[in-house]
Order: C-alpha cells, then sequence, then structure tokens
C-alpha cells in the first residue's frame, strides 16, 4: 500500500519568519551540517536568542509550510530537493531521527536520499560556494548542475549542498 501524502507538506529548508515557522536544528562545526533537535521550537521562541546582526539562517535550520508560490516550486513538486540530489554527497550520512519525516515535502518526493543529504544542506551559503549557489538558484537546470560537477572535479570533492 502506497503511503499517503500529507495534505500540507513542509519544507525542511523554511522561511524563519513564517507563523507556522519550527527550529529543526543547529548548524555546528566546521561543515555547518545540522544537528537536529529532539522536538522542534516555535521559530518565534528562538528568533530574538540570535545575536543582532547574525541571520539566523547562518546558525539555525528552520521548516516551514511548502508555499505554493515558491521559486522552487514546479507543480507539486520541490526542485530544490532534485537539484541538492543532483549535486555530489559530502558524505555517506545515516538517515537522521527527525520530527518533521511524515509531513516533509522531500520526503514525500523522494524518499530516504533527501533525509541523508537534508543535514549537509545549507539554507544560506557561503560566499564563493559555487556549487552551493548553482544548487540553491531555481533557474539552475540538472544539465548546468551536471555540466558544472563534470568540469570542476576538485570543487566537488567532500562538496556539501546549499539550499
Amino acid at each position: 500500500m502506497a503511503e499517503r501524502k500529507p495534505s500540507r507538506t513542509w519544507c525542511p529548508s523554511g522561511d524563519p519568519h513564517a507563523p507556522e515557522a519550527v527550529a529543526l536544528g543547529v548548524r555546528s562545526g566546521q561543515d555547518g551540517g545540522v544537528v537536529y533537535l529532539a522536538d522542534p521550537v516555535p521559530a518565534s521562541q528562538v528568533l530574538g536568542m540570535v545575536p543582532e546582526g547574525v541571520e539566523p539562517r547562518r546558525v539555525l535550520r528552520f521548516a516551514s509550510h511548502c508555499a505554493s508560490n515558491c521559486v522552487n516550486r514546479r507543480g507539486n513538486d520541490c526542485t530544490l530537493v532534485e537539484r541538492v540530489l543532483a549535486a555530489p554527497a559530502a558524505t555517506a550520512t545515516a538517515v537522521p531521527r527527525c520530527h518533521l519525516r511524515t509531513r516533509c515535502q522531500w520526503w514525500s518526493q523522494t524518499g530516504v536520499e533527501a533525509c541523508r543529504r537534508c543535514p549537509a544542506v545549507a539554507t544560506l551559503h557561503l560566499a564563493g560556494d559555487r556549487l552551493g549557489e548553482l544548487t540553491a538558484d531555481p533557474s539552475t537546470t540538472r544539465e548546468q548542475l551536471d555540466e558544472w560537477i563534470a568540469s570542476n572535479p576538485a570543487a566537488t570533492a567532500g562538496a556539501g549542498e546549499g539550499g
């Protein structure tokens, strides 16, 4: 029996200022990977704790409802997760424990592979991270991403994803 898609899916790379937004995790370590919280915390409770001048998405990962007007939408699909999966994985990652999974757009669209990549996704990527820029850009086609990856093998060794 096929899994039933939730009526309202959530974006694991969401807008921290959306009314329903929750903090999923904390960006940690040199690679900026996400360490997931045991339970979601309403974004409204944590945004005020982020020091002034620090973009909240630099230190926290947020989830919010998928928006029909999102630049990454194509019908009912998220093109961002497609680009994330097209980019080389930084490392083989175990599937993290996640409270969002049953309602997650990425999970419902692509399954476990999205979960393995999710901790490496940066909502904001570092300046000069061309792979992150291409992955995050809704206008990037799969062909453009494949071409850039093929022509930059050294740049993609140990690469992370951006979103």
